[in-house]
């Protein structure tokens, strides 16, 4: 008999007919149909049973299909063996190639403070600390009862105090990324009902903890605390634990709640890996309003706050959420372009407008072309799509025919949409912007700016109609998190692609020999924000470009010309002879190939496919700004 899935798929399908479908796509070289029946039966069976098989399936898929490498250490005050594979299979799925190596039982200490520990030996992308209240602080656990107000005080201080040193020694010892656990509130207090009624109560002193812990992380570079507390709550404290499992093995958390935790964890590691995506594709018909806008009409779709429409409006308010917090959006929909327009535009119930989206395909063409067209549209990778669709036919065609695009599976009743996008790994950001903010309206200005160009005589005339001002400076403390933002997230128009830590550019900028420069854009359709980041090294009179880096919203507009231009000349000023730069081919950025040929630059030898690129700064003056961008330098 087979074994169900624990959210059966649409058309019947179970664990068994999901796993012999996975590995006859194998077995035929299927990869892309093979990575998209992974991730539907993670989807509806991420358990321990499951976790072994989608490893050991993703590890004869390696090569095949694309996997951000992240090496994980975890240092407990309890046992979290059982979570491993979990997490290995959550990360798989969703592009992340883990490798994850767990510290000592209740070392943390130890493996912190010693300078010859493993953990700095592994050299890890991440490292979370798991600990609770009741191996940390029994104190303010288990004998809270026993203790005096002062020493409760006491307690509380010196836990903060060993927290702030243990973050303190990890920044000053590695760059990886480090992931608190803050503690559970106990959820019956020592003093029951008596705990809320003075300021000195047991649940109390353990949230002074827990703020100190955000303040630990607040104040500290790529520290975050996760709401260890707010995960338990939101799966029920009641069946959060089994106490066998506590007495015997030290594991504080049920089994069926290890998934949990797991994607917890993820949700720290999408963006730290830079495995998020920057748009989001959304069909119309039952995704965004109940019903079908050709058949149905203006006045028959569900969109409204009644028990048929309020699932909508709710997925509405969700998508507009991820809008504000940098995330474009565009819609791929099989529909009458005008019926689909007049909703948007006219519907009473839409929370989504025009404005808030980039890009607007309604045709007949299936869904994974309008996602390659949209890519192209909005020239960012295929890789940097989410999609969303009711139909489960339509996810899974996009799924086996784009397997780049991470395609968000949706339960089978519409009041679950909005939870599935809010809980989307993807979407999550650690850092947010000014440029984040505005990354919308950016590209809405964008669509502005590709209509003038469609009406203008010329090149020439387009560009001097921007009425395009560039804005370079040195990097600065306020714009040191978009710089190293840059680095880390631009692909097409990047020379080297080398990918730099805040910490890094810091580095750099406080190299007398170095310069980092930031560009910003101003066009007459808005603000760009800061799009571009040049780090240059010189050395005796040679002046090498190791970053030159754009956005791709501003690509081709010449700013790129205006930014080589002010690099030139700050080389020349400070005694160079010579400027160079590397050319490193990747799979992304062929824009940027010819970048300094058309420059003036000779290519003077090549390595591993890389070529240096030179030009002689004392044969004459150039590269030139170009007259149509008005320069400016802070």
């Amino acid at each position: 008999m087979s074994q169900p899935l624990s959210q059966p798929t649409a058309d019947g399908a179970t664990a068994t007919d999901l796993r012999a479908a996975i590995d006859a796509a194998l077995a035929a070289g299927h990869a892309g149909r093979a990575r998209a029946l992974l991730g539907r039966l993670w989807a509806a069976a991420p358990t321990p049973a499951t976790a072994p098989f989608v490893v050991s399936r993703f590890d004869r898929l390696r090569g095949q299909v694309p996997l951000v490498p992240c090496r994980l250490a975890v240092l407990r005050s309890f046992t979290v063996e059982p979570l491993v594979p979990l997490v290995k299979a959550q990360a798989l799925v969703g592009g992340i190639d883990l490798e994850a190596r767990l510290g000592d039982f209740d070392t943390v200490t130890q493996e912190v403070i010693d300078p010859a520990s493993w953990v700095y030996g592994f050299a890890p992308t991440a490292i979370v600390i798991a600990t609770q209240a009741r191996d940390v602080a029994p104190l303010l656990w288990r004998d809270f009862a026993d203790a005096a107000p002062a020493d409760v005080d006491d307690e509380v201080a010196r836990v903060a105090r060993h927290y702030r040193h243990l973050v303190a020694t990890l920044r000053s010892r590695t760059d990886a990324h480090v992931i608190v656990h803050n503690w559970q509130v106990p959820p019956a207090p020592a003093l029951g009902l008596l705990d809320g009624r003075s300021g000195g109560g047991q649940v109390e002193a353990i949230r002074r903890v827990n703020g100190a812990l955000a303040e630990v992380a607040r104040e500290s570079r790529n520290v975050y605390a996760l709401d260890y507390d707010a995960l338990i709550a939101r799966h029920g404290a009641a069946r959060w634990e089994d106490p066998r499992k506590w007495a015997t093995v030290r594991l504080p958390v049920a089994a069926d709640n290890l998934v949990h935790v797991a994607r917890e964890w993820l949700r720290f590691l999408h963006p730290i890996t830079g495995r998020v995506c920057k748009c989001l594709v959304t069909d119309l018909d039952n995704t965004l309003w109940g019903g079908v806008i050709g058949e149905d009409g203006m006045d028959g779709i569900k969109l409204d706050d009644s028990a048929a429409g309020a699932p909508f409006r709710a997925v509405q308010r969700a998508i507009l959420d991820l809008h504000r917090r940098g995330v474009i959006l565009a819609i791929a929909s099989k529909n009458n372009p005008d019926d689909a327009r007049q909703a948007i535009e006219r519907h009473t119930g839409m929370i989504l407008r025009p404005d808030h989206f980039a890009v607007v395909r309604a045709n007949w063409d299936d869904k994974a072309t309008s996602l390659r067209a949209i890519a192209a549209e909005l020239n960012i990778g295929i890789d940097s799509l989410a999609f969303i669709d009711d139909n489960p036919v339509e996810r899974q065609w996009v799924a086996e025919q784009v397997p780049e695009v991470t395609v968000i599976d949706l339960p089978a009743d519409p009041l679950g949409y909005a939870d599935a996008l809010r809980t989307a790994p993807v979407f999550e950001r650690l850092t947010l912007t000014d440029e984040d903010r505005g990354r919308g309206r950016m590209y809405a200005e964008q669509r502005l700016r590709a209509e003038l160009s469609a009406g203008a005589g010329s090149l020439e005339d387009f560009y001097r109609s921007l009425d395009m001002r560039a804005e370079i400076a040195p990097v600065s403390p306020a714009t040191l998190p978009r710089v190293a933002q840059l680095t880390q997230k631009t692909n097409q128009f990047n020379l080297t692609t080398r990918r730099y830590t805040e910490a890094q550019v810091a580095e750099l900028a406080a190299d007398p020999a170095c310069r980092v420069w930031t560009l910003k854009v101003v066009d007459r359709m808005g603000d760009n924000g800061l799009v571009g980041v040049a780090i240059t090294r010189l050395s005796g009179d040679r002046c090498e470009v190791d970053t030159l880096l754009l956005s791709c919203r501003v690509i081709g507009r010449t700013v790129e010309t205006a930014f080589l231009a002010h690099v030139a000349a700050d080389a020349r000023a400070r005694g160079a002879r010579v400027l160079a730069g590397w050319f490193v081919p990747t799979a992304k950025n062929a824009p940027a190939k010819s970048f300094y040929a058309d420059h003036g630059f000779t290519a003077a030898r090549e390595q591993d496919g890389a070529t240096l690129w030179e030009r002689d700064l004392t044969a004459g003056p150039g590269p030139d700004c170009p007259p149509w961008v008005a320069l400016t330098v802070a």
